[in-house]
Protein backbone atom coordinates (compact mmCIF):
# COMPACT_ATOMS: atom_id res chain seq x y z
CA UNK A 1 0.00 0.00 0.00
CA UNK A 2 2.79 2.44 0.89
CA UNK A 3 4.51 1.70 -2.43
CA UNK A 4 1.27 2.39 -4.28
CA UNK A 5 0.76 5.68 -2.40
CA UNK A 6 4.33 6.75 -3.17
CA UNK A 7 3.90 5.74 -6.80
CA UNK A 8 0.73 7.88 -7.03
CA UNK A 9 2.47 10.86 -5.44
CA UNK A 10 5.45 10.53 -7.82
CA UNK A 11 3.13 10.49 -10.81
CA UNK A 12 1.40 13.64 -9.62
CA UNK A 13 4.73 15.39 -9.06
CA UNK A 14 5.88 14.47 -12.58
CA UNK A 15 2.60 15.71 -14.04
CA UNK A 16 2.97 19.04 -12.28
CA UNK A 17 6.61 19.39 -13.35
CA UNK A 18 5.63 18.67 -16.95
CA UNK A 19 3.38 21.71 -16.97
CA UNK A 20 6.47 23.93 -16.67
CA UNK A 21 7.57 22.97 -20.19
CA UNK A 22 4.11 22.81 -21.74
CA UNK A 23 1.52 25.40 -22.60
CA UNK A 24 -1.44 24.46 -20.43
CA UNK A 25 -4.41 26.35 -19.12
CA UNK A 26 -4.70 27.63 -15.59
CA UNK A 27 -7.70 25.35 -15.09
CA UNK A 28 -5.57 22.29 -15.93
CA UNK A 29 -2.93 23.33 -13.41
CA UNK A 30 -5.57 23.95 -10.75
CA UNK A 31 -7.13 20.55 -11.42
CA UNK A 32 -3.75 18.84 -10.99
CA UNK A 33 -3.05 20.74 -7.79
CA UNK A 34 -6.48 19.86 -6.42
CA UNK A 35 -6.00 16.19 -7.29
CA UNK A 36 -2.58 16.14 -5.63
CA UNK A 37 -3.97 17.79 -2.50
CA UNK A 38 -6.79 15.23 -2.31
CA UNK A 39 -4.33 12.35 -2.76
CA UNK A 40 -2.15 13.64 0.06
CA UNK A 41 -5.21 14.11 2.30
CA UNK A 42 -6.25 10.51 1.58
CA UNK A 43 -2.76 9.27 2.44
CA UNK A 44 -2.88 11.16 5.75
CA UNK A 45 -6.32 9.73 6.49
CA UNK A 46 -5.06 6.17 6.02
CA UNK A 47 -2.13 6.90 8.32
CA UNK A 48 -4.55 8.14 11.00
CA UNK A 49 -6.68 4.99 10.74
CA UNK A 50 -3.53 2.89 11.04
CA UNK A 51 -2.61 4.81 14.21
CA UNK A 52 -6.09 4.13 15.62
CA UNK A 53 -5.64 0.40 14.98
CA UNK A 54 -2.36 0.48 16.88
CA UNK A 55 -4.02 2.28 19.80
CA UNK A 56 -6.72 -0.40 20.14
CA UNK A 57 -4.26 -3.27 19.65
CA UNK A 58 -2.06 -1.87 22.40
CA UNK A 59 -5.02 -1.54 24.76
CA UNK A 60 -6.09 -5.13 24.09
CA UNK A 61 -2.57 -6.51 24.49
CA UNK A 62 -2.19 -4.71 27.83
CA UNK A 63 -5.53 -6.13 29.01
CA UNK A 64 -4.48 -9.60 27.87
CA UNK A 65 -1.22 -9.34 29.81
CA UNK A 66 -2.89 -8.11 32.99
CA UNK A 67 -5.76 -10.60 32.90
CA UNK A 68 -3.40 -13.49 32.16
CA UNK A 69 -1.60 -12.71 35.44
CA UNK A 70 -4.86 -12.44 37.38
CA UNK A 71 -6.63 -15.46 35.88
CA UNK A 72 -3.58 -17.55 34.89
CA UNK A 73 -4.84 -17.81 31.29
CA UNK A 74 -4.94 -15.56 28.23
CA UNK A 75 -8.42 -14.15 27.46
CA UNK A 76 -7.65 -14.09 23.73
CA UNK A 77 -5.59 -16.41 21.56
CA UNK A 78 -5.03 -14.21 18.51
CA UNK A 79 -5.56 -10.68 17.26
CA UNK A 80 -5.60 -9.60 13.62
CA UNK A 81 -5.98 -6.15 12.11
CA UNK A 82 -6.52 -4.80 8.63
CA UNK A 83 -6.78 -1.46 6.86
CA UNK A 84 -9.25 -1.37 3.99
CA UNK A 85 -7.46 -0.95 0.66
CA UNK A 86 -8.00 2.20 -1.44
CA UNK A 87 -9.62 0.09 -4.17
CA UNK A 88 -12.08 -1.48 -1.69
CA UNK A 89 -12.92 1.95 -0.29
CA UNK A 90 -13.54 3.34 -3.78
CA UNK A 91 -15.73 0.38 -4.78
CA UNK A 92 -17.82 0.63 -1.61
CA UNK A 93 -18.35 4.36 -2.12
CA UNK A 94 -19.32 3.70 -5.73
CA UNK A 95 -21.84 1.00 -4.72
CA UNK A 96 -23.45 3.51 -2.35
CA UNK A 97 -23.45 6.25 -4.99
CA UNK A 98 -21.37 8.51 -2.74
CA UNK A 99 -18.82 10.83 -4.40
CA UNK A 100 -15.26 9.80 -3.56
CA UNK A 101 -13.67 12.34 -1.23
CA UNK A 102 -11.82 12.29 2.07
CA UNK A 103 -14.70 13.97 3.89
CA UNK A 104 -17.26 11.54 2.48
CA UNK A 105 -15.07 8.62 3.53
CA UNK A 106 -14.87 9.97 7.08
CA UNK A 107 -18.62 10.63 7.24
CA UNK A 108 -19.92 7.40 5.69
CA UNK A 109 -17.56 4.46 6.30
CA UNK A 110 -17.05 2.75 9.67
CA UNK A 111 -15.11 -0.32 8.55
CA UNK A 112 -11.89 1.18 7.16
CA UNK A 113 -9.93 0.15 10.26
CA UNK A 114 -10.76 -3.31 11.57
CA UNK A 115 -9.56 -5.60 14.35
CA UNK A 116 -10.59 -9.22 14.96
CA UNK A 117 -9.98 -10.85 18.32
CA UNK A 118 -10.20 -14.64 18.75
CA UNK A 119 -11.00 -15.65 22.33
CA UNK A 120 -10.88 -19.04 24.02
CA UNK A 121 -14.29 -18.84 25.70
CA UNK A 122 -17.53 -16.90 25.25
CA UNK A 123 -17.31 -15.18 28.65
CA UNK A 124 -13.83 -13.89 27.72
CA UNK A 125 -15.45 -11.96 24.86
CA UNK A 126 -17.75 -10.02 27.17
CA UNK A 127 -15.05 -9.51 29.78
CA UNK A 128 -12.73 -7.94 27.18
CA UNK A 129 -15.60 -5.95 25.74
CA UNK A 130 -16.38 -4.42 29.12
CA UNK A 131 -12.73 -3.71 29.94
CA UNK A 132 -12.27 -1.96 26.58
CA UNK A 133 -15.40 0.20 26.39
CA UNK A 134 -15.13 1.28 30.04
CA UNK A 135 -11.85 3.08 29.32
CA UNK A 136 -12.58 6.80 29.54
CA UNK A 137 -10.94 7.71 26.21
CA UNK A 138 -12.93 5.13 24.21
CA UNK A 139 -16.41 6.00 22.94
CA UNK A 140 -18.77 3.19 21.94
CA UNK A 141 -20.74 4.30 18.88
CA UNK A 142 -22.56 1.08 18.02
CA UNK A 143 -22.73 -2.52 19.19
CA UNK A 144 -24.16 -5.57 17.44
CA UNK A 145 -24.29 -8.81 19.43
CA UNK A 146 -24.54 -11.62 16.91
CA UNK A 147 -23.69 -14.12 19.66
CA UNK A 148 -26.92 -13.45 21.55
CA UNK A 149 -28.77 -12.85 18.27
CA UNK A 150 -27.10 -14.85 15.44
CA UNK A 151 -27.62 -13.99 11.79
CA UNK A 152 -29.97 -16.26 9.85
CA UNK A 153 -27.00 -18.06 8.27
CA UNK A 154 -25.65 -18.96 11.73
CA UNK A 155 -22.95 -16.28 11.94
CA UNK A 156 -21.93 -15.37 15.49
CA UNK A 157 -19.66 -12.55 16.63
CA UNK A 158 -19.69 -9.42 18.78
CA UNK A 159 -19.18 -6.23 16.74
CA UNK A 160 -18.18 -2.91 18.29
CA UNK A 161 -17.84 0.41 16.47
CA UNK A 162 -15.46 2.54 18.54
CA UNK A 163 -14.35 6.15 18.34
CA UNK A 164 -10.65 6.04 19.23
CA UNK A 165 -8.33 8.95 20.09
CA UNK A 166 -5.00 9.36 18.33
CA UNK A 167 -2.36 11.92 19.23
CA UNK A 168 -0.45 13.62 16.40
CA UNK A 169 1.84 16.63 16.14
CA UNK A 170 -1.15 18.79 15.25
CA UNK A 171 -3.10 17.66 18.30
CA UNK A 172 -5.70 15.05 19.23
CA UNK A 173 -8.05 13.46 16.69
CA UNK A 174 -10.44 10.54 16.79
CA UNK A 175 -10.89 7.78 14.24
CA UNK A 176 -13.42 4.96 14.03
CA UNK A 177 -12.29 1.35 14.49
CA UNK A 178 -14.48 -1.73 14.12
CA UNK A 179 -13.62 -4.51 16.58
CA UNK A 180 -14.98 -8.04 16.18
CA UNK A 181 -14.79 -10.56 19.03
CA UNK A 182 -15.21 -14.28 18.33
CA UNK A 183 -14.31 -17.57 19.93
CA UNK A 184 -11.80 -19.73 18.08
CA UNK A 185 -14.67 -21.99 17.01
CA UNK A 186 -16.76 -19.06 15.71
CA UNK A 187 -13.78 -17.79 13.74
CA UNK A 188 -13.21 -21.25 12.24
CA UNK A 189 -16.83 -21.40 11.05
CA UNK A 190 -16.88 -17.81 9.74
CA UNK A 191 -13.65 -18.25 7.78
CA UNK A 192 -14.86 -21.40 6.02
CA UNK A 193 -18.36 -20.02 5.43
CA UNK A 194 -16.84 -16.92 3.82
CA UNK A 195 -14.79 -19.07 1.43
CA UNK A 196 -17.63 -21.42 0.57
CA UNK A 197 -20.28 -18.78 -0.15
CA UNK A 198 -18.15 -17.24 -2.90
CA UNK A 199 -17.86 -20.54 -4.78
CA UNK A 200 -19.65 -20.36 -8.11
CA UNK A 201 -22.19 -22.80 -9.52
CA UNK A 202 -22.84 -24.60 -6.22
CA UNK A 203 -25.27 -27.49 -6.55
CA UNK A 204 -27.96 -27.85 -3.86
CA UNK A 205 -27.13 -24.35 -2.56
CA UNK A 206 -30.18 -24.24 -0.26
CA UNK A 207 -29.22 -27.54 1.37
CA UNK A 208 -25.66 -26.31 1.91
CA UNK A 209 -26.94 -23.10 3.52
CA UNK A 210 -29.01 -25.21 5.93
CA UNK A 211 -26.02 -27.43 6.66
CA UNK A 212 -23.84 -24.41 7.43
CA UNK A 213 -26.47 -23.01 9.80
CA UNK A 214 -26.73 -26.40 11.52
CA UNK A 215 -22.93 -26.56 11.82
CA UNK A 216 -22.93 -23.08 13.38
CA UNK A 217 -25.39 -24.26 16.03
CA UNK A 218 -23.24 -27.33 16.76
CA UNK A 219 -20.21 -25.05 17.17
CA UNK A 220 -22.21 -22.84 19.54
CA UNK A 221 -23.11 -25.86 21.67
CA UNK A 222 -19.47 -26.94 21.68
CA UNK A 223 -18.38 -23.44 22.79
CA UNK A 224 -20.81 -23.55 25.71
CA UNK A 225 -19.81 -27.08 26.67
CA UNK A 226 -16.13 -26.11 26.75
CA UNK A 227 -17.04 -23.17 29.00
CA UNK A 228 -18.86 -25.53 31.37
CA UNK A 229 -15.84 -27.84 31.46
CA UNK A 230 -13.55 -24.91 32.30
CA UNK A 231 -15.90 -23.81 35.10
CA UNK A 232 -15.97 -27.34 36.55
CA UNK A 233 -12.19 -27.47 36.54
CA UNK A 234 -11.99 -24.02 38.17
CA UNK A 235 -14.52 -25.05 40.84
CA UNK A 236 -12.57 -28.25 41.52
CA UNK A 237 -9.32 -26.31 41.85
CA UNK A 238 -11.00 -23.85 44.22
CA UNK A 239 -12.35 -26.66 46.43
CA UNK A 240 -8.91 -28.24 46.54
CA UNK A 241 -7.32 -24.93 47.56
CA UNK A 242 -9.91 -24.45 50.33
CA UNK A 243 -9.37 -28.01 51.54
CA UNK A 244 -5.60 -27.51 51.70
CA UNK A 245 -6.03 -24.21 53.53
CA UNK A 246 -8.34 -25.80 56.12
CA UNK A 247 -5.97 -28.72 56.61
CA UNK A 248 -3.03 -26.35 57.08
CA UNK A 249 -5.04 -24.40 59.67
CA UNK A 250 -5.94 -27.57 61.56
CA UNK A 251 -2.34 -28.76 61.49
CA UNK A 252 -1.26 -25.41 62.86
CA UNK A 253 -3.72 -25.62 65.73
CA UNK A 254 -2.61 -29.13 66.57
CA UNK A 255 1.02 -28.02 66.75
CA UNK A 256 0.11 -25.11 69.02
CA UNK A 257 -1.79 -27.35 71.45
CA UNK A 258 1.17 -29.70 71.80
Amino acid sequence: MKKMEQHTRDELDRALEATVNEVVSDSDIQALLKYKKEAEAFQNLMMEYECAIREVRTKLEILNKELSLRTERNPFEAIKSRLKSPVSIYEKMKRRNIPFSVKNIEDNLTDIAGIRVSCSFIDDIYMLRNCLVEQDDIHLIEEKDYIAHPKTNGYRSLHLILDVPIFLTGGKKTRIVEVQFRTIAMDFWASLEHKLKYKKDIKDADAIVEELAYSAEMINQLDRRMLQIRERISASDEREMISKALKATEDGRGGTQE
